[in-house]
């Protein structure tokens, strides 16, 4: 039997768990062959044996995306294990604290800038460096929230996602003409072990609250949008680029919204959702007023024990 990836060789950084995973057993089941990646040697080693119990042929070592010279590496391994690669997804992506922007400590944010921003550039260009002169091949960047908008409290994976965006379009269009693909996938929130650790810096954590409500509606496995990601790297984007694929539709939502009306009339209590809740000391020690003061007002607020309060 035919399968969609017969034959094709996929690099995936992030590779070893969640969604990353997903897409490589997706992968392996239409007929690819996978080299994942990921900074951990250890779960690199566990997810290739997993995915060689289900049949698949794949290899796997730990690389920084953030260091040039390890994705260069990585992409030297997947040539030498298997001749070469037709498909690159950069998945792997951190986020940071939940909090106002000043307060998360940027020791916590700069791993994402290198992760997410740089990880991506490095990532992109040694895979066009193989695809371009190849005239051929399939680049697949992850999207997600922010991507198109501000998302306060999040600023700065927001804006990494963002970043994304601009650049992987900004490809397309420059090497339109190349016969090579590049895509955006957007996979959603996905029910993966990153959402049972989270971070919130100190006396923000009540926004789990909305997170509960949030996972319940829209939280899709990583099956959902691993099957985007095979459709994205099979022959019906021969031809394409600049292609945005996303995991989020009205079906998603109406099913989301459908679920929690029923629970809601039946007073059936929500699923449980308990994840482990670090809280990270604010890098600015201020707590920022529930309302703004009204215009003219402001020179009438002064610091008081780290609290902005009115004058009198």
């Amino acid at each position: 039997m035919m399968k969609t990836l017969n034959n094709k060789v996929a690099v995936i950084t992030g590779g070893s768990r969640g969604l990353g995973r997903g897409i490589a057993e997706a992968y392996v089941q239409e007929g690819a062959s996978v080299v994942i990646a990921s900074r951990s040697a250890e779960s690199v080693e566990q997810a290739v044996a997993h995915l060689r119990s289900l049949g698949g042929q794949a290899h796997g070592i730990s690389c920084d995306v953030g260091k040039l010279e390890q994705v260069e590496s990585l992409a030297d391994y997947a040539c030498e294990q298997f001749g070469g690669f037709d498909i690159w997804i950069n998945n792997a992506g951190i986020s940071c604290p939940t909090g106002p922007t000043v307060h998360i400590p940027p020791e916590m944010v700069t791993p994402l800038i290198q992760t997410n921003i740089v990880g991506v550039y490095n990532g992109s260009i040694v895979a066009m460096r193989h695809f371009v002169p190849r005239g051929y091949g399939k680049l697949i960047n992850m999207v997600g929230k922010g991507e198109r908008r501000p998302v306060p409290l999040h600023s700065a994976y927001a804006s990494s996602r963002a970043w994304v965006r601009n650049f992987t379009l900004s490809m397309a269009k420059e090497y339109k003409n190349t016969g090579v693909g590049v895509f955006l996938l957007n996979p959603g929130l996905v029910e993966t072990d990153m959402l049972d650790d989270l971070h919130f810096i100190e006396g923000y954590e009540h926004n789990l609250k909305v997170l509960r409500v949030v996972k319940r509606l829209l939280a899709s496995p990583p099956e959902v949008p691993a099957q985007k990601a095979v459709r994205l790297a099979s022959s019906k984007t021969d031809g394409k680029t600049g292609v945005y694929a996303s995991a989020i539709g009205p079906d998603r939502m109406l099913k989301g919204l459908f679920a929690e009306i029923v629970r809601v009339i039946r007073r059936q209590e929500p699923p449980s959702y308990d994840p482990r809740v670090t809280l990270v000391e604010p890098a600015l020690d201020v707590k920022i007023p529930d309302k703004a003061p009204k215009r003219g007002e402001i020179n009438h607020y002064l610091l008081y024990e780290n609290q902005l309060i009115r004058r009198d």
